[in-house]
């Protein structure tokens, strides 16, 4: 594809973020699936829901620039994506592994918040109206999806990872309480991993 103006950078990165949302909709339920906090799954699993519509947005942005969503990969979503699943083999205390999907989760919403904002103001600068109010739309979920996780993080998650890198047996303890969520977990014997599996 060339691009000749800013209207070419723009469907580019639309269509670069079609690519993204859709690599999503699939990595996001394998990291619900991995967390043990109920609230950071509830979370990730909301974003989800958010993520299916993100989709639908794009493909009415870029119809009403007549062009099809399809025809390219976004890259970079794939590699934070292969990161996010080598971080999942991992060998992990249950609360640092849910500390470490906060890190994940929130490297895509950076990379998104950073892509998205980039196409809004092509589409303010353009006067793309109703593509600017879908975009802008999603552009506030990503940014709440962020400040979700920071909280999740900040609220709990943390220094859970941090006291059960302190007693260093991953168990909580007794005079401490376990979560602001209700916790599920798991010895696992025999799988090597002190995680509940799903």
């Amino acid at each position: 594809m060339s691009l000749a103006t800013l209207h070419d950078l723009m469907v580019h990165e639309l269509k670069d973020l079609y690519s993204a949302e859709r690599q999503l909709v699939q990595a996001l339920p394998k990291m619900s699936k991995n967390a043990t906090s109920d609230q950071l799954r509830t979370a990730i699993d909301n974003h989800l829901a958010e993520t299916e519509e993100h989709v639908t947005r794009l493909e009415q942005v870029l119809e009403s620039l007549g062009e099809s969503p399809r025809g390219q990969k976004c890259d970079g979503m794939q590699g934070l994506i292969e990161e996010g699943k080598k971080l999942l083999k991992e060998e992990a205390d249950p609360d640092v592994m849910d500390a470490g999907i906060i890190v994940s989760a929130q490297k895509v919403e950076h990379y998104e918040i950073a892509s998205y904002g980039a196409v809004c103001e092509y589409a303010r600068m353009m006067g793309h109206t109703e593509a600017l109010q879908l975009l802008e739309q999603t552009l506030e979920e990503e940014k709440k999806a962020d400040q979700t996780l920071n909280a999740l993080a900040e609220g709990g998650i943390n220094a859970l990872a941090e006291r059960d890198a302190r007693n260093g047996n991953g168990e909580p303890d007794e005079e401490e309480p376990t979560s602001t969520s209700t916790r599920r977990r798991s010895t696992a014997k025999g799988n090597g991993r002190a995680r509940t599996r799903r």
